[in-house]
Formats: C-alpha cells, structure tokens, sequence
C-alpha cells in the first residue's frame, strides 16, 4: 500500500511540473504594442543590459522596464520578444545561453552584434 502510495505522489507531482513548463509558452491573438524608446544607461562593467519588453499578464500587455543583469561567463543573453506564428504572437522567453560567441564581452552574440569587436569596450 506504502508503494503505491508514493508512486500516485510521485506521479502527480510530475503531471504539476509538465503543466508548469507548459504554463511557460504564451500565445496571444492581438499583437503587442510597439517597443518603447528606453534610453539605454552608460555601460556596467561586469553587467549585460536586458533591454524592457512587453508581458502578457491578466488579459493585457504589460510594459517591464529595462534592467542591468550580472553577466555570466560562457554565456550570452537573449533579450525577450515576441514571434508571429500562423496570425498569433508566441512570446519566446528571454535568458542566457551557453557557449554563443561574445568576442567584446557585451551580452550579445558576434552573429546579432553590429560592432563585435569593439575596442571602445572598458
């Protein structure tokens, strides 16, 4: 009884983890406002400007403001945004990723980087 007892816990608290990862994906049929203008700060040793984006929270576009991250060795950050696909807006999350190439150390990979290799980096 101990036994099955555990494997319905167990098998429940794996159900709640799939549906939050599915919680995770946002789909919305009106497309998001345009970006504001964010004036972007001087440049932090150490940091990664995340740029502001919009969430989808309770119904509406919300505006989240633009902050400074502790940058990450190995990894690049990926700002938020939202894609159509097939007439709707998937927001796909923003977050760092491993191993992209950032030669000037600023948070954006050499690919997506107008100035890779910035001598003007302090």
């Amino acid at each position: 009884m101990k036994k099955l007892l555990i494997a319905a816990l167990l098998a429940s608290s794996l159900g709640g983890i799939t549906a939050a990862a599915q919680a995770q994906t946002i789909i919305v049929r009106e497309a998001p406002p345009p970006p504001r203008n964010e004036a972007v700060p001087h440049e932090r040793r150490g940091y990664v400007w995340a740029p502001g984006h919009y969430e989808y929270r309770h119904h509406r576009y919300v505006w989240v403001r633009g902050q400074w991250l502790r940058a990450r060795h190995g990894y690049s950050y990926r700002a938020p945004a939202w894609e159509e696909r097939d007439g709707q807006w998937v927001m796909k999350r923003g977050g760092w990723e491993r191993g992209m190439r950032d030669r000037d150390g600023d948070g954006v990979p050499n690919r997506f980087d107008e100035h890779p290799n910035n001598p003007n980096r302090g």
